[in-house]
């Protein structure tokens, strides 16, 4: 068997490690020696985005923050399914993870870094989402390994009854917001539906075409203000509220 080389770790600043690890032409992200993403299945992290596209189809200039960067499978789906107007806030907690980006997990996803509509803020997706209320059309949250089986208690927060309230404030109406999970929890569901969500839950295959164990997507949309506020499908204006601009460069661990 071949076995495994690592080729870069990297502290996460809240504690613990991350580690960049390589077999052969597999590449793969470990947090503590846990593994927690690898290039090997990625087909549920592309099928949030084109979830949340088709949701979206009806704005003409969406908002969309994807919270973690990882092997830039969510932002290239997001860049390729998501209109050239859109802008593209990825959250990133540890520097490094961008500078793998940039190096040899580029050829990853297509290198999606050179991609203009893609802003890259090193910071906590939560701190982003307080800091712009009504801020974005599509939340996408590729954090740790979902509500279910967190691999680090910091991100608890995130999919907390408070953490769903702060995500829900900063989108626009009819927004979207897509929570990545390792796996099922009718809890985390209705947690959502008390937040203010109307919620459907998802099965995705790791691998696509229904191959490989399955992800759950929790698909959350925010209700428009008023009864029948949904404008027709023709144009939607985009929120007064922008997102942050870039602060940095790119990263992903407030990562899965």
């Amino acid at each position: 068997m071949i076995p495994w080389i690592t080729l870069d770790r990297a502290a996460i600043p809240d504690g613990g490690e991350l580690t960049l690890v390589q077999r052969g032409a597999e590449l793969a992200i470990r947090v503590n020696g846990a593994e927690l993403m690898a290039s090997r299945a990625h087909a549920s992290e592309e099928r949030m985005a084109v979830l949340a596209a088709e949701r979206l189809a009806h704005v003409s200039s969406p908002r969309v923050l994807i919270g973690g960067l990882g092997l830039g499978y969510t932002l290239r789906a997001t860049l390729d399914t998501f209109p050239k107007s859109a802008t593209i806030v990825v959250a990133e907690l540890v520097p490094a993870v961008v500078t793998w980006m940039r190096g040899p997990l580029a050829h990853l996803a297509g290198h999606p870094l050179d991609d203009p509509r893609a802003v890259i803020e090193v910071a906590d997706a939560a701190a982003i989402l307080r800091a712009s209320p009504g801020g974005f059309h599509a939340l996408l949250m590729d954090i740790d390994n979902g509500p279910t089986t967190l691999i680090r208690e910091g991100n608890a927060g995130l999919y907390s009854s408070q953490g769903l309230a702060t995500a829900r404030a900063a989108l626009a109406p009819g927004g979207v917001l897509i929570v990545w999970s390792a796996g099922p929890d009718a809890r985390f569901a209705e947690r959502m539906r008390r937040a203010g969500f109307t919620v459907d839950v998802v099965r995705a295959s790791a691998h696509g075409e229904g191959r490989g164990r399955g992800h759950t997507l929790f698909v959350g949309e925010k209700a428009w203000a008023a009864p029948n506020a949904r404008p027709p499908r023709a144009a939607q204006a985009s929120p007064a509220a922008a997102p942050p601009r870039e602060a940095g460069r790119r990263a992903r661990s407030s990562s899965r």
